[in-house]
């Protein structure tokens, strides 16, 4: 049996300020998948996720398509994606209870505000505590967000987007800013989230190969506003593309434990 498709972008082109950001780009999302999309800085990666999660529209020809829907209004749509970037960490109020962030989710929140009739329940916060056992930071719920490590605040936005029940999860460039100790730590929990979470669909946005773990099979190679590559990451990924990518050559392309490092040729273009 087919899976079902989630989002399926047609064509679709977004210009900003009269700069072409995307051009011509079409890329179907199935449930259950799991992408990393790769591209140098200013390639329009998160732009390609802002579309897909309906944050903005294409303005400059071509049609999106969510679980074989052309929506209207993309409220409703967006409560079932948890989006999860630095742009929300830096709204989180800097003393919130890191549980109260997270059970802040369920409301499509940030800053958990209890209203009458929407007020958190026990069972939310129990639900919000397994979140945080799955990535490992249990012993987080009762420090205040704001005094968290980044990659700590990362996985807290992490447990937060579950809290909806999102039906895809996407993680815009959520390793930017954390050093090689931290990143890897990072990288650590989010494998075990999605070990944890088989059926999940999830796309990571980055332009370092490293940070992809094995666990995203699929790999999107965006490239100055185009698709360069799409497929089974093991079948695309050669060092001719990552040449092309980053302008630089590479002599070789190590693979340990399923993740992939690119040794880039000193002094060279290719």
């Amino acid at each position: 049996m087919s899976k079902a498709s989630l989002v399926r972008l047609s064509d679709v082109s977004y210009c900003l300020q009269d700069r072409m950001i995307l051009r011509g780009v079409s890329w179907e999302v199935l449930r259950g998948e799991r992408w990393a999309i790769l591209g140098a800085n200013g390639s329009g990666k998160s732009t390609l996720l802002r579309l897909a999660a309906g944050y903005v529209r294409p303005n400059a020809g071509g049609e999106i398509c969510w679980r074989d829907e052309r929506r209207i209004d993309l409220r409703d749509l967006r409560l079932g994606i948890g989006w999860v970037s630095d742009s929300i960490s830096a709204d989180v109020p800097i003393d919130e209870p890191v549980l109260d962030t997270v059970v802040s989710g369920r409301f499509a929140q940030v800053g958990l505000v209890p209203y009458p009739g929407y007020e958190p329940n026990e069972s939310d916060y129990e639900d919000a505590r397994s979140k945080l056992s799955v990535l490992g930071f249990q012993h987080l719920a009762s420090e205040r967000f704001g005094y968290l490590s980044q990659g700590e605040k990362q996985l807290v936005l992490i447990a937060r987007a579950c809290m909806a029940q999102p039906w895809w999860i996407v993680l815009d460039e959520p390793c930017a800013g954390l050093d090689p100790g931290a990143r890897e730590r990072f990288l650590d929990s989010l494998q075990r989230f999605l070990l944890a979470e088989p059926k999940l669909s999830v796309a990571f946005v980055t332009h370092h190969l490293e940070e992809i773990l094995p666990e995203f099979e699929s790999l999107l190679v965006v490239k100055e506003g185009q698709i360069v590559a799409s497929g089974k990451k093991r079948q695309i990924l050669t060092n001719r593309l990552l040449a092309d990518l980053y302008q630089v050559a590479v002599e070789e392309l190590a693979e340990r434990n399923g993740r992939y490092w690119p040794v880039f040729a000193p002094s060279s273009r290719p």
